[in-house]
């Protein structure tokens, strides 16, 4: 537990960082264009690469030095900040150098997040794989507790090139942590020759299709990333909206503490190996009917409420869903897993960043302006003009993800779950 904890801190610390930056980026750009299809684009740009590439980060996360590919891509998912900080600070500025530089992170990461994820199973045992995982997700949250708040200080006296340098300096300590912690992790089983990628891949997808209860779990998780993709993707501009940028980076932060209340509770606590699926059932059922709540009222306190309630589900999901794959699957194949998984379950979060910003835009920002289509109806519950789209666009999420559930949980894999 010693060398995890000491990886942990690292990743906390840079988690914070990055966080920073996801902040600045969205205000900076949402100010920079007032259009929040801007603001899902970067969105969607510094995660798809990531996704679309883990399954090759996995396979090679099984096959080679994991400590290695933890450094390798931390140290050059950095060169994609310094680029947008040398851009706006010496360059012209603009759009085109952040999707330049949030794409060539997001590669990087990619060789980082299989391998970081696989490294729990080499550190520690079935028993702490539960209080592990709410450990990392304190890390993982932190971005949404500390860091808005630190970004919206930050930038209520100075710009975004001071928090995309200090986010940059943070990859320092985490290549540092990896470092100490190295002579424990794994290292690949020695081979003659490796097996071709193509080879890997269909025995990653073999796996998956002999078990009916991991493909259960994959499409929960799917469903959960896409309607989270939503949420994470509008909450900014919908608050920026009503408020300005350093209200929002407080709101954020309070509102996470919900997010680290419940990652610290299963930290503490743990959850018992046969209440699972059921705590991942009512987490995500709670969590489709607080992101209705977050799109009913302009009130920035009830909003903040309704933020805090779904962020406290998130863990019990993340927690509950991670653990049952964990167990299903063989140390030697966790890379590659991880890699299939992250790229199936998350398609579901590319596809909201995708459209959320332009389904915002063109469809229901329009319709609750004083004069749209549901202004007098809908308008008159959850409130008129800007920002009112996007929080009935929250208001769908949260119902799809109920019904989505619902019917989840009477597919015949789920059975094998309880």
């Amino acid at each position: 537990m010693k060398n995890f904890i000491i990886i942990w801190v690292g990743e906390l610390i840079s988690n914070i960082g990055s966080g920073m930056t996801a902040f600045a980026l969205a205000i900076y750009i949402y100010q920079l264009t007032g259009s929040v299809t801007y603001v899902s684009l970067i969105t969607l740009l510094a995660y798809m690469p990531t996704v679309l590439l883990s399954p090759i980060g996995g396979i090679l996360a099984d096959r080679y030095d994991r400590r290695m590919l933890m450094i390798c891509g931390d140290s050059f998912s950095g060169l994609g900040l310094l680029y947008i900080l040398l851009s706006i600070k010496y360059g012209s500025g603009g759009i085109f150098p952040i999707c330049i530089g949030v794409t060539i992170s997001s590669i990087f990461v990619a060789l980082m997040e299989p391998a970081y994820r696989a490294t729990v199973s080499d550190l520690l045992s079935e028993d702490e794989y539960a209080k592990a995982s709410g450990m990392v997700q304190i890390a993982g949250n932190a971005k949404y507790l500390v860091s808005p708040a630190i970004a919206g200080i930050l930038l209520s006296v100075s710009d975004i090139s001071l928090i995309l340098f200090l986010d940059f300096s943070t990859f320092a300590i985490t290549i540092l942590a990896v470092s100490i912690a190295r002579r424990h992790l794994q290292k690949p089983k020695k081979k003659e020759e490796h097996e071709s990628l193509i080879k890997e891949f269909r025995e990653g997808f073999q796996l998956l299709n002999e078990k009916k209860e991991v493909q259960s779990l994959i499409v929960v998780m799917t469903l959960t990333c896409f309607f989270v993709g939503f949420i994470q993707t509008l909450i900014a501009p919908m608050i920026l909206a009503l408020s300005n940028a350093q209200t929002v980076g407080y709101i954020e932060s309070i509102c996470a503490v919900g997010m680290v209340a419940g990652s610290i509770f299963i930290g503490i606590f743990g959850i018992k190996k046969n209440k699972y699926w059921k705590v991942l059932f009512s987490a995500s059922i709670l969590c489709g009917v607080f992101m209705v709540f977050a799109g009913l009222r302009t009130n920035l306190l009830f909003i903040s409420g309704a933020l805090f309630l779904f962020f406290l589900t998130l863990p019990f999901i993340n927690t509950c869903g991670e653990v049952l794959l964990r167990v299903s699957v063989s140390n030697d194949l966790q890379g590659r897993i991880w890699g299939l998984v992250s790229l199936l379950t998350q398609v579901g979060m590319i596809i909201a960043y995708a459209t959320c910003g332009v389904i915002a835009d063109t469809v229901f920002e329009p319709m609750f302006l004083h004069s749209g289509l549901l202004a007098q109806s809908i308008g008159k519950i959850i409130g008129t003009g800007e920002g009112r789209g996007m929080a009935f666009m929250l208001v769908l999420s949260g119902l799809g993800m109920i019904l989505a559930m619902i019917f989840v949980q009477k597919t015949r894999g789920v059975k094998e779950l309880k």
